[in-house]
């Protein structure tokens, strides 16, 4: 490590001071805080005042000493080379391998992203908020779930009803109605439901080598279900050797981490091969995590119901509440997540290359804990020891004695092509390429199941979906003059099947009883085709417009409706939708940037709007039937934003938008046969079914900073505003899914090889007036005045211990505050050491 920082700032070598000569250079780049290895760089050399493009490893011919070198790279401050020493010994026919230390900056006017229009282009010409979460920022943040990140970044609220759960929410919107996007392939199915999803838990947080967050309606790109944003996760990518040998070049990494709160163990190990045409990556992940205990402050008389005073223990063959001595712990929060990553790289010429992408993630039991914890009260009144007796209780049993899901399986098998194109240069250097187009072929296979047990009941009730999804995407681009075309093309067919027994644990016997999903098979398939134009209109105005034309398909049989008694045993529906933007992006010399976006979005209805029997709130004996008549949900939208460089260290932006939400889908009352209620796993409940509601509108606000306001010393924060209202013909009434007031504020402080971050996690007030009582905002989860305002302090600090190792400790939730996120039906962790270790070779 000394030995780099040596080398580095001296600039060991070049040319002698008046012999010309051809020495081969190999640029390495490192970055300054952790001495980890930059691997996407640009070198510009300035020979006689002329500009040229040399990329990683240049011949110099006619370099003198006077000459100049930049080195570039996105997120990091230039470095400017402008005197050269050959050193002592060194053989002109040799290549010598030559050291740069790059400072990472706050703010990155040129920085790239690729989830806007599926190809890198840079930030400031996109009219549309987007946040990018770099790998260097996943690593220092050590998170335990992917969700974590989403949290931590401050621009997304994560609402969760298990320790095994995390459902993002992105201006207004969760569930169904944002997509999750892994390596272009989209991972939304079927099946998603519009209440919470854990699915973005299944994408492993260590292999991930970026995540970019589009905030607003997505669907020109993205297609259905893109109505409040999309979340992009890119996985590493494997490393070819860049040198002109066939050599294998060989690394591997590791790390390890322990979270007091929940007693989390983690461990990662990846390996990388890399030879000059192929190259392979692999990394293997597994996380155990315990029982969460939550804080002890603020646990006053309004908040005491979230303590966990009783679980469920069967003793002698029955259902049994003992006492809990030890409140704070949310028993029955674990669970255990395995994750495989492996992908290869074929490059078979300079443009065309070959990526084959598999992953695979699995869990063990997930326990539903916010259903463990409701009692017959109807809410999760507090329980009192004195309504219990030792084993004996006497009154307010808890519904469940078991509610989990099984195994949740993901596997991902995907094949892209890459098509690229050398860029007109000198013949005296190394062509340089751009993208074309890429060709995704992937198959994704999704399992699930549920598994409920009414306190005292025999009957165990197992429902199990599988969903097969077949996807092409083609994506290409063209750039002529000042105009930059983007089109291509998608075809997905999601294929779901459904099935269910009752369980008589007692007699260990099982019958049929009614399927979550129709119990004939049902499918969808997903189609369109799409255009971009971005335009450079004149110095400083960027246009971006597209357009993208969506037709759906959905077919579901209920072959046996004896149970659920429809008057159907067939629905079908095809869906189409025509989608576009116009957005205009104006940025002055003194780095003011302004930016102005109308769009459309849609989300056609899926298997679960359309054909899901389920039990969806128990408290209530509520059960949702299936609605064949069901309609697409539409958004308009428009926003405005305005941002302002602080020179080269930081940036200070302002979003407003508004939306018109056309069509909501809701969950209401219905009927069937005429009936308001009917037998459903032995309870009369009430009959609802997914509906198209009334209008709909939210609107809001976020502000974001980042300012590097000394040399080793920056800030950043994000704060959220959101309101929405269902418009009925007398009143308005609260939107499901509305984050309070939400954001993060941190400071950072870096110097030579340690990093230490204070932040602070915060959310508003939600009152119980501004709650949905009928949606998916767990009233009965919240104490009764609603979800109470809360923050938490928290600190990290890393330190390299050398070249190839760091440690990091963060401490959590340092007061020990007791709160819960908006809509969640489990307390968030109290008190929590984080301890990491990374090393790497």
């Amino acid at each position: 490590m000394r030995n780099i920082q040596k080398a580095v700032p001296i600039l060991l070598f070049l040319f002698l001071p008046t012999l010309l000569f051809a020495q081969t250079i190999k640029f390495e780049a490192y970055e300054e805080a952790t001495l980890k290895k930059i691997e996407y760089f640009s070198v510009i050399g300035f020979n006689n005042s002329k500009q040229v493009n040399l990329g990683e490893k240049v011949a110099y011919a006619t370099f003198k000493k006077q000459d100049s070198v930049l080195i570039r790279s996105f997120g990091y401050k230039n470095k400017w080379i402008t005197e050269f020493i050959m050193p002592d010994g060194v053989s002109l026919d040799k290549t010598v391998p030559f050291g740069v230390m790059l400072t990472p900056l706050e703010a990155e006017v040129n920085e790239v992203v690729v989830s806007a229009g599926k190809f890198a282009e840079k930030k400031k010409d996109v009219a549309q908020q987007i946040t990018v979460i770099k790998q260097k920022d996943i690593e220092f943040l050590s998170p335990s779930t992917s969700a974590d990140i989403l949290e931590n970044s401050g621009n997304v609220l994560v609402q969760k009803s298990q320790a095994g759960g995390g459902s993002p929410i992105i201006r207004g919107f969760e569930a169904n109605k944002v997509q999750i996007v892994i390596d272009g392939v989209r991972m939304n199915n079927a099946i998603y439901r519009g209440g919470h999803l854990q699915n973005v838990l299944r994408i492993d947080n260590n292999a991930l080598e970026r995540v970019e967050i589009i905030q607003g309606a997505g669907s020109v790109i993205y297609g259905s279900d893109a109505l409040g944003g999309v979340m992009h996760f890119i996985t590493k990518k494997p490393k070819l050797n860049l040198s002109d040998t066939d050599e294998l070049e060989f690394s591997v990494g590791a790390n390890t981490r322990y979270g007091s709160a929940a007693n989390e163990l983690t461990g990662s190990l990846n390996f990388n091969f890399g030879w000059r045409k192929v190259a392979l990556f692999s990394n293997f992940s597994y996380s155990q995590f315990g029982d969460v205990r939550q804080g002890s402050v603020g646990l006053n008389s309004e908040r005491e119901m979230w303590k966990k005073n009783y679980f469920t223990s069967q003793i002698k063959e029955r259902d049994t509440m003992l006492l809990n001595t030890a409140p704070l712990v949310q028993f029955n929060s674990g669970y255990t997540q395995l994750d495989f990553l492996q992908k290869v790289l074929i490059k078979t010429s300079e443009t065309i290359e070959h990526n084959i992408n598999f992953q695979y993630s699995t869990t063990g039991e997930v326990q539903r804990y916010d259903r463990l914890n409701q009692t017959d009260s109807g809410r999760n009144a507090v329980i009192d020891a004195n309504r219990f007796t030792g084993e004996n209780p006497t009154t307010n049993l808890y519904r469940y004695a078991e509610w989990y899901y099984g195994p949740e399986r993901r596997l991902m098998l995907a094949y892209t092509l890459g098509l690229k194109k050398h860029l007109p240069q000198s013949s005296k250097l190394k062509p340089a390429t751009i993208e074309l187009g890429k060709i995704t072929v992937a198959y994704q296979h999704i399992a699930e199941s549920r598994h409920t047990r009414r306190f005292g009941a025999t009957e165990k009730i197992n429902r199990w979906e599988k969903v097969q999804i077949l996807s092409l995407n083609a994506d290409f681009q063209k750039q002529k003059n000042r105009n930059e075309f983007r089109y291509g093309g998608e075809l997905i067919y999601n294929g779901v099947s459904s099935k269910a027994e009752i369980e008589n644990i007692a007699l260990a016997i099982t019958s049929p009883t009614t399927t979550r999903y129709p119990n004939g098979g049902s499918n969808m398939v997903l189609g369109a085709v799409y255009t971009t134009l971005n335009r450079e209109l004149r110095k400083g105005f960027i246009l971006n417009s597209g357009l993208r034309y969506n037709v759906v398909t959905l077919n579901a049989k209920f072959s046996d409706t004896a149970l659920t008694k429809l008057p159907f045993t067939e629905a079908s529906q095809i869906n189409s939708a025509l989608n576009g933007n116009v957005g205009l992006v104006y940025t002055t010399p003194r780095g003011w940037r302004f930016s102005t976006l109308v769009s459309t979005a849609f989300r056609a209805p899926n298997i679960d709007d359309l054909g899901k029997v389920f039990d969806s709130n128990p408290s209530d004996s509520v059960v949702i039937i299936p609605n064949p008549d069901i309609k697409p949900e539409i958004t308009y939208n428009a926003e405005l934003s305005v941002g302002k460089l602080l020179g080269e260290k930081g940036i200070i932006e302002a979003v407003a938008w508004y939306t018109l939400y056309r069509q909501a889908i809701v969950t209401q009352p219905y009927t069937i046969n005429g009936a308001s209620t009917i037998m459903y796993d032995g309870v009369q409940s009430r009959v609802f079914a997914n509906q198209n509601t009334q209008n709909a509108f939210l609107y809001g606000a976020n502000i974001n900073l980042r300012w590097q306001v000394l040399k080793n010393l920056s800030l950043n924060g994000a704060v959220n505003y959101t309101y929405g209202r269902i418009k009925t013909d007398s009143t308005l009434q609260p939107l499901a899914h509305i984050a309070p007031v939400f954001g993060r504020f941190a400071v950072k402080w870096s110097k030579k090889l340690w990093q230490l971050e204070f932040f602070s996690l915060f959310n508003g007030a939600k009152p119980v007036a501004d709650f949905n009582i009928a949606g998916e905002d767990n009233f009965y989860e919240s104490t009764v005045n609603g979800t109470p305002a809360w923050y938490t302090l928290n600190i990290r600090a890393q330190y390299m211990l050398s070249e190839h190792s760091l440690v990091q400790v963060a401490l959590e939730n340092m007061l020990d505050q007791n709160y819960r996120v908006f809509a969640s039906g489990i307390s968030a962790p109290g008190r929590n050491l984080l301890v990491t270790f990374r090393a790497w070779l």
